[in-house]
This record gives C-alpha cells, structure tokens and sequence, in this order.
C-alpha cells in the first residue's frame, strides 16, 4: 500500500517540476522560482535518504539468517514455503524501493539543472537591473546587455573628447 503512495507521490512531484520547467509564471522571478526548485529539491532528496535507509534495511532483512529469525515464532509444517515466501515478499519490496530511488535519481538530476537554469536567470535579471527585470527569457543575454552601434560609437568619442579637454589645460580642443 505504501508502495503505490509513494509512487503517486513521486510522479505528482516529477509533474510539478515538469510544470514549473516548462511554464514560468510572469508573476514570479526568476529567484523566487530557484528558491521553489530548491525547496523541491530538499525534498527529494530527503525521500532518496529515506528511501537508501529502507533499502539498507530490506537487504539485512533478507539475509537467510535473518529470514529465518522473523519467522521464529511461527509454527508450521512447512517451514521451507514460508522462508521463501518471506524472501519472495522482501525482494519484491526491495525492487520497488530501488524503483522509486531510481526515479528520485532522475527527478534530482532534473531539479539540479532547473535549479542551475533558474540562477543563471535570476543573475540575467540582476544584471539587466530592475526596470528590464520582466524581459522575455526568449531575448538573449547578449541583445539585453549590448548598446546599440551608434550609441557605443558616441561613447568611444566622447571619451577622446574628455581626454584631450583634460591634457590640455589652456587651449581649447579644436575638431576638425
């Protein structure tokens, strides 16, 4: 029963980061959304810890001797069937635990680069500064970042300007 909680868990969360992968809300930043990957993030991997706890669990469990101790207790005239019906049963539990560590695997692979993505993001944003903030993420960092040509052109000569105003202290700078 657990094991089908788990995993509905488990793909309810694989869909919310697939959701939050492919949709970005306009009403978040790009921090916000790193901060909401993250906390996902915390989360999977505190099941995968769980989870590698259970499974450390399951296999000292199978061990014959062990097998043998749980079913102490219990009389039966065919002791052999229930020794490895309890076996049957711990591997069984034992694949769906690696299963679900499996898929945690690759949720936190996912989450991981969501994360990375969402603070590269969150940098673009800062350096675009926080009137350009609500840019599209389609528009590359470089378009955002990189003045105009006649613009730079300017700037180059007003800085030859300046210069030569700051050598000469008498004379007046003459353009020709």
């Amino acid at each position: 029963m657990s094991g089908n909680l788990t995993r509905r868990l488990i793909g309810a969360m694989l869909v919310m980061a697939g959701v939050l992968l492919t949709s970005a809300s306009s009403q978040t930043t790009a921090q916000e959304q790193a901060a909401k990957l993250r906390a996902q993030l915390t989360e999977v991997q505190t099941r995968q810890e769980e989870q590698q706890a259970r499974l450390r669990y399951l296999e000292e469990d199978l061990k014959p001797e062990n097998i043998e101790h749980s079913l102490a207790g219990v009389g039966s005239t065919h002791p052999e069937e229930l020794r490895e019906q309890r076996r049957r049963q711990l591997e069984r539990e034992k694949t769906a635990v690696q299963t679900q560590l499996d898929q945690l695997a690759v949720s936190r692979t996912r989450l991981e680069t969501a994360v990375a993505e969402a603070d590269a993001r969150a940098y673009q944003e800062s350096a675009r500064g926080p009137h350009n903030a609500q840019l599209s993420t389609v528009e590359s960092p470089t378009s955002a970042a990189a003045p105009p040509p006649q613009a730079a052109g300017k700037t180059r000569r007003h800085r030859r300007v300046r210069r030569a105003t700051r050598h000469t202290s008498a004379a007046p700078v003459v353009k020709g």
